[in-house]
């Protein structure tokens, strides 16, 4: 533990529970930033990173809560003030003293603050393990299974997974009105917001590119609602994202639609993004406990861009195949290459 970290409970607290809570201030706070995540902005309050930078200023008693909370968010959610008390060992006014200390109103505001982190974040808080609910023969069991199986395996069955469930929607989605409009269009704008459809949004252009369409894709928010102010009928945005919920972008692919733009979304069915589409191509995302590795959606979008553009490709066979010939010609010239090797690299 870190000098000056030290987190002093009252006797008999279980020293597990004190690990988790100093644990915590180690990860969050590696070099006591300033305060953060205050109750002035609520959008963006974390209450489990407000309790661990907090516990050094509280009271023992208070520090019994916090230990209480931190070793199970959801259970703490659910308990009445009462049972807080109860369990930590400390009077009610304590419970409410602390609610305050961590910047709540009142302790049904830190429970409604619990319940959202409990709901959020639970498996990041676990280190992507079972939850302490299925008992702990259970997870010793799922632990060592998980140890035994190869890194390797273990990502590819995910992924075989993503692909699999997401094979079903793709056979019944609209891909081939969605490349004819691809085909048709004036000019053809991919927009794609965070880690994975950023980079896929590069992905689709270089697709589309291949095939002699004119495109160009944006990831900033400002330029998607700039760009997307400029459109009419001839354009179509296309919209990537696995959640469908990002604020920007919805409203971005909201004003193209204003003006008239056409809107093929890969994304999740029943979002607001997949409301505003002419053509939804359906995206599912399921993540597991396994946090550690990256999502893997990404594939799942992946999939469904590679469809929609061989779609695409198919609906003009001739002009698709004089260009990709073009490409492996002038590619081969210029760095030489077998008949076999990837176009592109």
């Amino acid at each position: 533990m870190r000098p000056g970290y030290a987190v002093v409970l009252r006797t008999g607290v279980d020293s597990e529970i004190v690990h988790k809570v100093t644990s915590l201030r180690e990860l969050l706070f590696i070099n006591r930033p300033p305060p953060v995540n205050t109750a002035a902005d609520p959008a963006r309050f974390d209450i489990v990173a407000r309790i661990a930078q907090c516990v050094p200023e509280l009271r023992p008693a208070e520090r019994d809560v916090a230990a209480l909370i931190l070793d199970d968010l959801a259970s703490a959610a659910r308990a009445s003030i009462g049972e807080l008390a109860q369990r930590a060992g400390v009077s009610i006014a304590s419970v409410t003293r602390f609610a305050k200390a961590v910047g709540c109103h009142d302790v049904r505001e830190l429970k409604l603050r619990l319940a959202q982190a409990a709901a959020v974040g639970d498996r990041f808080l676990r280190g992507g393990r079972a939850s302490a609910s299925e008992g702990e023969p259970r997870r010793r069991a799922a632990d060592a299974g998980a140890e035994a199986e190869p890194l390797a395996t273990r990502v590819y069955d995910e992924i075989h997974t993503a692909l699999a469930r997401n094979h079903e929607l793709l056979c019944q989605a609209p891909l081939a009105q969605a490349a004819a409009a691809l085909a048709q269009a004036r000019m053809i704008y991919v927009f794609g917001m965070g880690g994975g459809s950023s980079a896929l949004a590069d992905e689709m252009r270089f697709r589309l590119v291949r095939l002699g369409r004119p495109v160009a894709s944006y990831q900033d928010s400002l330029l998607q609602r700039m760009v997307a102010s400029t459109l009419s009928p001839e354009d179509v945005v296309v919209a990537l994202s696995v959640t469908g919920r990002v604020p920007e972008l919805v409203d971005a692919c909201r004003i193209a639609r204003d003006y008239g733009a056409k809107l093929v979304a890969l994304t999740a069915p029943a979002s607001p993004l997949a409301a505003l589409a002419d053509w939804l191509v359906p995206i599912v995302a399921s993540e597991t406990d396994f946090i550690y590795k990256p999502s893997s959606s990404r594939y799942a979008m992946m999939m469904a861009l590679d469809v929609l553009v061989t779609e695409l490709a198919l609906a003009q066979p001739e002009e698709s195949r004089e260009l990709l010939r073009r490409m492996k010609h002038t590619l081969d010239a210029h760095r030489g290459g077998g008949e076999r090797q990837p176009l592109g690299d």
